[in-house]
């Protein structure tokens, strides 16, 4: 199957890139965004895996669900990974599609065989005073209004206002993120939020038999950089913080990002050996 295969799979859109028969990766994209946001990584990351980019339910291209909890949502990337046959998937999800991953390889730890979580907030203690287009966008009593009247130009804004670089949305991720509704952006934030507060992200993978890449930007507006070292107390964890970066690395520093998953994808998610000298 060459790249850019499109399917749909447990009402989730998704793309393939990359041969099949190369180890798989799963790229989780996160709340109010789309697999689009993880282009400018495919080309390096398809060299070497068979990626797949999933659209979570009521975002981009895949249509509502009736629950957006997190174990919930969990559940159904399970399922489209039995139906592809896969196992030991290493997993990569981005900001609140790190809590889909970890979820997942807390429900099926034959999936999963590491996690690469970015920008994934750990905690609720660690959330920043959000940017203001993206307080006005996302809450009462301004957020339904503008929301449903929004421009290309200001889905660019709310979405370059969590970067701390340029970064380039092409047209179509754009319309993803249009598509997505008031409705289910609130529910998914709400969803996330309940998942993190009952336990935290770190706790959740100390609870866990397998490897974890951690990497944020040192300059994330939306959740307390330092916060990264919260995830030190897991066990197998690496934890990478990139200087200048917002919170799209993805975006903002795909090379950088995308060579850090490459080095974790082909170690297995170990850290090298060093011979003593």
């Amino acid at each position: 199957m060459s790249e850019y295969d499109i399917e749909h799979s447990h009402g989730m859109h998704l793309v393939h890139d990359g041969p099949r028969q190369a180890p798989p990766v799963l790229l989780i994209h996160g709340s109010g965004a789309s697999g689009g946001f993880w282009r400018p990584m495919v080309p390096a990351l398809a060299a070497h895996h068979h990626l797949i980019r999933v659209d979570l339910p009521g975002c981009g291209q895949s249509p509502p669900a009736p629950s957006y909890d997190v174990p919930a949502q969990a559940g159904q990337v399970a399922a489209l990974l039995d139906d592809l046959g896969l196992r030991h998937v290493a997993v990569v999800g981005h900001s609140s599609g790190g809590y889909v991953a970890t979820a997942l390889a807390e429900q099926r730890p034959d999936l999963v065989g590491s996690l690469a979580l970015i920008s994934s907030g750990p905690s609720p203690d660690a959330l920043l005073r959000q940017p203001f287009l993206l307080r006005a966008l996302l809450a009462p009593p301004l957020g339904p209004l503008l929301w449903s009247r929004r421009s290309d130009a200001l889905i660019r804004k709310g979405i370059v206002a969590t970067a701390a670089r340029p970064v380039d949305l092409p047209d179509d991720v754009v319309a993803d993120v249009r598509g997505i509704t008031y409705r289910v952006m609130r529910t998914v934030l709400r969803c996330n939020t309940a998942y993190i507060a009952e336990r935290s992200v770190p706790e959740r993978l100390a609870a866990l038999q397998v490897p974890v890449l951690v990497v944020f930007g040192a300059a994330d507006p939306r959740w307390e950089p330092s916060s990264a070292h919260q995830y030190d107390a897991v066990p197998n964890a690496r934890v990478e913080l990139l200087p200048g970066v917002g919170h799209l690395p993805m975006l903002e520093a795909p090379e950088t990002t995308g060579d850090l998953l490459l080095d974790f994808t082909a170690t297995g998610g170990r850290r090298p050996v060093i011979p003593d000298a």
